[in-house]
């Protein structure tokens, strides 16, 4: 069996020791590192599934440790916030981390935070069709891979299920609670905002590409929707 090797990026050395402990009992792999610079460099040098990155660290802070890795890395990260902070909690899930967690937290919800991303990390969308196409834009669901006109882009994992998601509804609005459980493979709690900011920045990637084949529509009272018909192919 695959035992997932972890990146605990953390200054606070008591808490990444005490966490690295109950992730080893859990049946993960760590490594921690607690300086931002060295953690980056170990980021994008080491082999892992998933990192848990705090925000505020020397050298670097996680904001900007996470914008460097997104050049060049697609491996998950779930960001550890100040409690109450939603700017953190939203300028992270922008920048592109998979999920956020408060502190101070539940080892037993970080376990299942960690759980749930590598799970939909293992599990792509099970989508029928190969690949999506509309105009010039093609999402390979099988691959993870998207493009428009020819150029590859990328996405997060939530992005992919959204859009995955919201393709096989072929224009029907789908609720925020179905995307949640769908996207980020949990339930939505009353107060959680995290789809809406993963759906806003789906839409900034749309339009900073210009692709216009595709939107991406609020539906008052419900949830989302694709604001146009889609069609589907399969892999050539």
């Amino acid at each position: 069996m695959h035992k997932y090797q972890i990146l605990i990026i953390d200054d606070d050395q008591l808490l990444s020791e005490m966490l690295s402990e109950y992730l080893g009992e859990e049946g993960f792999e760590t490594h921690c590192v607690y300086d931002g610079l060295e953690g980056l460099n170990q980021a994008n040098s080491g082999d892992y599934d998933l990192v848990v990155l705090d925000v505020m660290l020397p050298t670097l802070n996680g904001f900007e440790i996470l914008k460097r890795l997104r050049k060049n890395s697609s491996i998950p990260v779930l960001m550890l916030t100040a409690r109450g902070d939603d700017v953190d909690r939203i300028v992270g899930l922008e920048i592109g981390a998979d999920d956020y967690l408060p502190k101070p937290f539940n080892t037993r919800e970080l376990v299942a935070r960690m759980r749930s991303i590598l799970r939909r990390i293992d599990n792509k969308p099970l989508s029928k069709e190969a690949a999506w196409t509309l105009g010039a834009l093609k999402i390979d669901i099988q691959n993870w891979r998207a493009s428009y006109k020819n150029q590859e882009f990328e996405l997060t994992s939530a992005e992919f299920r959204i859009i995955d998601k919201l393709f096989k509804q072929n224009g029907n609005p789908v609720s925020r609670e179905a995307l949640t459980e769908y996207a980020l493979g949990r339930a939505m709690n009353d107060f959680e905002r995290s789809i809406d900011t993963h759906v806003s920045n789906l839409r900034k990637k749309i339009s900073d590409l210009g692709i216009t084949e595709l939107q991406v529509k609020s539906v008052r009272g419900v949830g989302y929707a694709l604001a146009k018909n889609i069609t589907s192919s399969e892999e050539e």
